[in-house]
């Protein structure tokens, strides 16, 4: 007998907690069907904290997204660029070609990441590296970008969007966001904001909470 091969999903994610606040419930969920769900967080964010050293920083920042991470389910790798200077980093690191090689092996049906209206500049380098690495790809997986700081979109209006039921994974991603302490001072607005934002994509597919992507590739 044949085994159906796992669907693999794979998240972009510029800092440590973007991946809860854009997708988190949509990762919990596919957790839950049996996906197998691969988060590849670009930066620490270690200049959230300047007034300490930056390995105490990585620190309790990956302790936090991992915390978060057996929340939801999914798995998560740093690769350590430093922030405000994702291009030229990723350029050092080579990491076009690694993140190539890591598509090509796990063959992932979707790819999720920044959405390049984000107004934070990480977030945009974040989408642009994606998309650079789509390219590259013979076998491309459907691509499908997600909001932080973007309330509005106005370059996806005619782009098809993909809404996804999170009634029942919600609290997991309330959850997972609650475990992000050091950043109480940040993750509060946006939870708030994403509290609206889920209930808004919610009431688009007549469901309690929702989470709304568009697809761009």
């Amino acid at each position: 007998m044949i085994m159906k091969k796992r669907e693999t999903v794979i998240i972009f994610s510029a800092h440590s907690d973007d991946f809860v606040i854009g997708a988190g419930g949509t990762i919990a969920k596919y957790s839950e069907e049996g996906k197998k769900v691969l988060v590849f967080v670009m930066s620490y964010g270690e200049k959230s904290h300047p007034w300490m050293k930056d390995n105490v920083t990585k620190k309790f920042r990956s302790e936090e997204a991992f915390k978060a991470s057996e929340v939801l389910g999914c798995t998560t790798t740093f690769f350590n660029l430093k922030e405000f200077d994702f291009k030229e980093e990723a350029k050092r690191k080579r990491l076009i070609k690694k993140i190539k090689e890591i598509v090509i092996t796990e063959k992932p049906s979707k790819i999720f990441t920044h959405s390049d209206e984000d107004p934070h500049p990480d977030h945009r380098a974040t989408h642009l590296l994606t998309l650079d690495v789509f390219d590259l790809l013979k076998k491309k997986p459907d691509v499908y970008i997600y909001s932080i700081w973007n309330p509005v979109s106005m370059k996806t209006l005619d782009v098809p969007k993909m809404y996804v039921d999170i009634s029942s994974t919600f609290k997991k991603k309330l959850q997972a966001l609650k475990l992000f302490r050091s950043q109480y001072q940040a993750i509060l607005p946006l939870s708030l904001q994403t509290l609206f934002r889920n209930l808004k994509a919610g009431l688009k597919i007549k469901k309690k909470m929702g989470e709304e992507f568009y697809k761009i590739k």
